[in-house]
């Protein structure tokens, strides 16, 4: 069976938090913001290294000042920094495909989509990079996703759409098997 996949890097790209700021926000400054949305992510102490760390942006502009006040409509981000996420596998064997999806044999320890510590070592990455490579029904770009998951500790058939079309018919067809089964 033929197969795919590329070996992950060993740190991710981190991810970016993106929040737009409500009028209610406006007059607030920077760390008294943080506090409050992400009161739970963080301690005090915490936010203010990421803003001394300049991993903060208003408007994409670096912030160092935690007394910084914003304004409401402003875009304000926080990169949370790579790190290198757990061993995973990353072969995928290719099932079955045609033009409009392709069915996976997902191996055991791999997450299909990001989630707490896997950001990038995903069934969902590896679609992705494989993307360029994929036939599709007519002129539709390729836009590989799951219809379905596994967890992480499971392994099995996957079945993945190549298109936004196939996804919306594969979805509405497990939809349709779901609640028909559900009735009998």
């Amino acid at each position: 069976m033929p197969s795919f996949g590329e070996p992950w890097p060993e740190c991710n790209d981190g991810i970016y938090y993106r929040d737009v700021l409500s009028p209610s926000d406006e007059g607030s400054t920077l760390i008294e913001y943080y506090r409050r949305k992400y009161k739970h992510s963080a301690p005090l102490h915490g936010w203010l290294q990421r803003i001394n760390n300049k991993q903060v942006t208003i408007d994409g502009c670096i912030v160092v000042n935690p007394n910084t006040i914003l304004r409401g409509g402003a875009e304000l981000v926080y990169h949370r920094l790579p790190w290198k996420e757990p061993d995973a596998p990353y072969l995928l064997e290719i099932l079955y495909e045609d033009n409009d999806m392709i069915a996976l044999n997902k191996p055991s320890g791999l997450q299909v989509l990001p989630g707490g510590l896997f950001q990038q070592r995903t069934v969902l990455t590896q679609l992705q990079r494989h993307a360029g490579s994929l036939t599709t029904s007519g002129s539709q770009e390729p836009h590989p996703v799951p219809v379905h998951r596994l967890g992480r500790g499971t392994s099995g058939i996957l079945l993945c759409a190549k298109t936004k079309l196939a996804k919306s018919c594969l979805a509405a067809f497990f939809a349709d098997g779901t609640s028909v089964l559900g009735e009998r």
